[in-house]
C-alpha cells in the first residue's frame, strides 16, 4: 500500500491495517525463528509499513 492510499483511509481503517500488519510481523518473526521464512526482507518491509501507518494515523489525529 502506498502512502497516498494510506492518507485516504479513516482512522479506524488505519488501526485495522496496523493490527493486521503487526500480526503478520509476529507470524514472520515466528517463521524466521524456525528457519521457515523465505525472505528475511519481509521483516523489514513489515516494520516499515507499520511505521508509515502509525505516522499517517498520528498526522490525522493532529489535524482534528
Amino acid at each position: 500500500m502506498k502512502i497516498t492510499e494510506m492518507r485516504e483511509l479513516t482512522q479506524d481503517e488505519l488501526n485495522t491495517h496496523i493490527e493486521k500488519a503487526r500480526k503478520a510481523l509476529f507470524e514472520a518473526r515466528f517463521k524466521h525463528s524456525m528457519n521457515q521464512l523465505e525472505s528475511t526482507a519481509e521483516l523489514r518491509q513489515l516494520r516499515h509499513q507499520i511505521a508509515q501507518l502509525q505516522t499517517v494515523l498520528t498526522q490525522k489525529a493532529q489535524q482534528v
